[in-house]
This record gives C-alpha cells, structure tokens and sequence, in this order.
C-alpha cells in the first residue's frame, strides 16, 4: 500500500469527507473526554490514539483506523449505551483495543506519560 499513491486510491470526494470527521472529532472529543475520563479505565489509549491522529508524520491509511474508533467512541449510537451502569463502554473498549493493537507499538510514543527504563527497574526491584 505503501507503494501506490494516495490519489490512485482515494478521490477528493474521499479526502473531504476525511477531512469533516475529523473535524467532528476535534469538536466533540473534548466533551466526550470530559465526560467519560472518570467512568472508564482506557482513557489513557483514546488520548494516545487523539495524538495518534494529530500526526502529521502518520499515514493517512493508518489513520483511517483510528478515526472509525474514536467516531464510534464520540457518537452517541453505540451498541451497547453508555449510560448502562458497569457495560456500557465495553463496546467503546473493544473498538479502541482493536484500533491499539492493528497500529501495534506505533501508538507508545503518544502516550502523555511514559515511565522511563531506569523507572521501570526499579519497579521491578521492588516486587522481587
């Protein structure tokens, strides 16, 4: 995929539409954040994937992914609803699971905390 140019592959059309969910996405992502950050665990992975997007350096086809997974976690339709008490973002956390693991370790550097090698030693000292 890397081989065949951009524009063989999509249209402007495409590109547009592209565009307008992201667009969508830097609008309600803030609200949904707000929202959500102290009912769910993974909000770590939706920051890290937000960042993800935000790079310029990504791929567009890598970013693909991650739009689908953050519209699925911004939009009110969900399959299971997130007002229901303990499931409801079990659905949001399979789609952002999904998303971590096809951009595999990609995604490491776009997490805002990172413990570094010495800490992680030490850690480990610690539980031996």
């Amino acid at each position: 995929m890397e081989n065949i140019p951009k524009e063989i592959l999509i249209t402007p059309e495409d590109e547009k539409q592209f565009q307008e969910k992201v667009e969508y996405i830097d609008k309600e992502f803030p609200q949904k954040l707000k929202k959500a950050e102290k009912r769910i665990s993974f909000i770590e992975d939706v920051i890290a994937l937000y960042n993800y997007l935000k790079d310029n350096s990504v791929k567009w086809y890598r970013k693909l992914i991650v739009v689908s997974a953050l519209l699925y976690f911004i939009t009110p339709i969900d399959t299971i609803p997130d007002l229901a008490p303990l499931v409801g973002y079990l659905d949001d956390l399979g789609v952002i699971a999904a998303a971590i693991k096809y951009i595999g370790s990609e995604i490491k550097p776009y997490y805002r905390y990172q413990p570094t090698q010495k800490k992680e030693e030490e850690e480990e000292e610690l539980l031996f």
